[in-house]
């Protein structure tokens, strides 16, 4: 484990980088943030000739892979760190120059245990895409199939997980600081950050979850994943099926080859609802580079890095929060933020519900290219701190899978109504899953699994049906030596919360780190 000099040494050098671009503005005129903390911010920025406009994105692309993928999850969080920095960091790509193949190629073979002509009869040295954590080749198998063969980049999880260290280290100080800090759950948040991340590395996770998407997914002909080669797949190299198609974003390129660019933003939508909803299981990279339409029409969807999981409850909670916001049942919405113990107790159901109408009624009726998905979740997000509502890390891919859904449908179609393309799915959800017949055979089902476990079902209540209901159980959180509680100087923890200040780039919020 790094020492905290370590740590301060990286976070004054990406404060830096963040100050050049003007990612520290915001954080120096929030109120909120403590003078001593503003005061030494400003000698963070000394010296740097800021644009006019602070450019978020580029900064964390300078950063690194690790600073990449936060940025990425920020940008769905404009409750932590304000609206201009949201839409600036949206625009945050997962791109780095290409590595050279003669790096590649020892990669494959170490990876593979055998030399590459054992398996491929060619690989294109030039690659057809390279992002932060791997690059991807295309290449024929020795029994002549077209293969796309993706590479991680060697020495990458070294460099991820030592960021990633400082990352927890941080949330941790930060955090220690109590009141909003420790609402928002800084260091919950970088450890699921961390369980995400560190999953991309091992490419045969990535092959598992293609592989079980797939099947999925076997009942939606229109939405199809890639085949795995598992002969040619290991921690560190991955090969699947070639996609021949065009990118999803081309909507020019549609058209022309005939798609009805209407219809597949329809199905994209309802292809993710399915995953979500339906399978509890989803793909939470669904940007436009990752998705392809085939000469048939049929939508492939590709990089399997990130998924995200619901059990039944949150699933069954989530159904009817979107169908009540449909509807404008906002009692019902409430209620269910209750029931869930997403607010506390201690509010009032009614007025949570009033809040909610706020949120949700500017929506009802309109199209997206006036109102969207994402300005319903950026209210929501709104509302949370006058509810004492705290950070719910196991449905942030969830909600950041529907904002880059939301995204890529609307550059289809600019006048596709989110609300009217996915209320019949989910009205047909509720019923089948909720109705009289279905509510019938669970009760049977639940009766006699009861019955079976009646000699210890008292002492396993409580862990059956845990306080946080929904939430899967947290991924460990490090023990994090406060520095400033072992220090007779105060002042060693004011240098360190300015650096972390320094990190979270301002845009609203000083507490922009901790997501």
């Amino acid at each position: 484990m790094a020492r905290p000099r370590t740590h301060l040494w990286r976070l004054l050098k990406w404060g830096r980088t963040l100050a050049r671009h003007g990612a520290l503005r915001g954080i120096e005129r929030d109120p909120l943030t403590p003078p001593p903390v503003a005061r030494l911010i400003r000698i963070a920025r000394f010296g740097t000739i800021q644009p006019r406009e602070p450019d978020y994105a580029a900064a964390f692309q300078e950063i690194g892979p690790a600073a990449i993928k936060l940025g990425q999850t920020l940008a769905t969080r404009p409750d932590l760190v304000g609206e201009l920095a949201a839409r600036n960091l949206l625009t945050l790509q997962d791109s780095l120059p290409p590595l050279p193949y003669s790096d590649i190629e020892p990669q494959i073979e170490r990876g593979l245990g055998q030399p590459i002509a054992n398996l491929f009869a060619s690989i294109d040295p030039v690659p057809v895409a390279a992002a932060s954590i791997a690059q991807v080749h295309r290449g024929i198998t020795t029994d002549g199939r077209e293969v796309a063969i993706k590479v991680v980049r060697p020495g990458i999880a070294t460099k991820l997980a030592a960021d990633i260290e400082t990352y927890e280290w941080a949330a941790a100080h930060v955090e220690a600081m109590g009141g909003e800090a420790q609402r928002l759950r800084p260091a919950l948040v970088i450890a699921n950050f961390k369980r995400w991340t560190m999953r991309e590395v091992d490419l045969r996770r990535e092959a598992a979850s293609a592989s079980e998407l797939a099947e999925s997914m076997a009942a939606t002909p229109d939405y199809i994943v890639p085949a795995i080669d598992w002969d040619r797949t290991s921690r560190s190299v991955m090969t699947m099926e070639w996609i021949d198609g065009i990118k999803i974003s081309d909507r020019d390129a549609l058209i022309a080859a005939g798609h009805d660019v209407k219809g597949i933003a329809g199905r994209l939508v309802n292809a993710f609802l399915r995953q979500a909803i339906s399978e509890g299981f989803f793909h939470a990279d669904m940007h436009q580079g990752n998705l392809f339409v085939c000469p048939d029409g049929k939508i492939a969807a590709i990089d399997f890095g990130i998924m995200g999981r619901i059990d039944r409850r949150a699933r069954t909670w989530l159904a009817e929060i979107l169908y009540g916001l449909i509807t404008g049942n906002y009692r019902r919405v409430a209620e269910i933020h209750f029931e869930a113990q997403y607010v506390p107790a201690h509010h009032n159901v009614a007025e949570f519900a009033t809040a909610l109408r706020a949120v949700g009624e500017p929506m009802r009726g309109k199209p997206v290219s006036e109102l969207s998905v994402g300005q319903m979740l950026d209210g929501l997000f709104a509302i949370t701190r006058d509810f004492d509502m705290q950070t719910q890390p196991h449905l942030l891919l969830l909600q950041k899978t529907m904002v880059m859904v939301e995204g890529v449908a609307t550059g289809l179609d600019p006048d596709i109504n989110m609300w009217d393309t996915s209320g019949p799915f989910i009205q047909e959800w509720m019923r089948t899953e909720l109705g009289p017949e279905a509510q019938l055979a669970d009760k049977i089902v639940e009766n006699v699994r009861t019955l079976r476990r009646l000699p210890d079902l008292v002492r396993r209540i409580e862990d059956a049906f845990p306080a946080k209901g929904a939430a899967p159980p947290p991924p460990p959180i490090p023990t994090i030596p406060i520095i400033w509680e072992r220090r007779k100087r105060p002042w060693v923890g004011y240098a360190a919360v300015a650096i972390l200040a320094a990190l979270a780039g301002g845009a609203g919020t000083w507490a922009l780190l901790i997501y």
